[in-house]
């Protein structure tokens, strides 16, 4: 079964984060990315833009940005095949190993289309390919 891992984190301290930390975290991100998706428990993973260049629609009207009444914000997320939860919780215990800032919301995928894959963005290449 297909499981959606949110990760949630304080933006305005992912973004206060100097570039060798955050290049040491997304590091550390992606051997557990790359374990995961070796395993065959782990699928498609974005790191959304700033929540400040989001837009929210709701009821046919277009507003500015999330509105979460949270201190943490939606920074990216994962899609995990687990057998059951406690299989995806597992992979978000190893999400959060490496990122231990972060709160990482478990959720069943109930629907899922397939369609053409994700490709990079020109801030992903960045990621993972620094200088591209």
């Amino acid at each position: 079964m297909l499981y959606a891992i949110l990760a949630y984190h304080d933006e305005a301290a992912v973004q206060g984060w100097s570039e060798p930390e955050d290049d040491a975290l997304m590091d550390g991100l992606i051997r557990v990315h790359e374990g995961l998706v070796e395993a065959g428990r782990l699928g498609p993973a974005a790191r959304l833009g700033a929540t400040t260049l989001a837009a929210t629609v709701r009821g046919g009207v277009i507003t500015d940005g999330p509105f979460a009444e949270t201190k943490e914000h939606l920074l990216g997320f994962y899609v995990t095949d687990a057998s059951d939860m406690a299989g995806a919780v597992q992979t978000a215990l190893e999400l959060q190993a490496a990122n231990p800032g972060a709160v990482y919301e478990v959720r069943p995928i109930v629907l899922y289309i397939p369609g053409a894959g994700f490709p990079l963005t020109d801030q992903g290449l960045a990621l993972v390919r620094p200088g591209a």
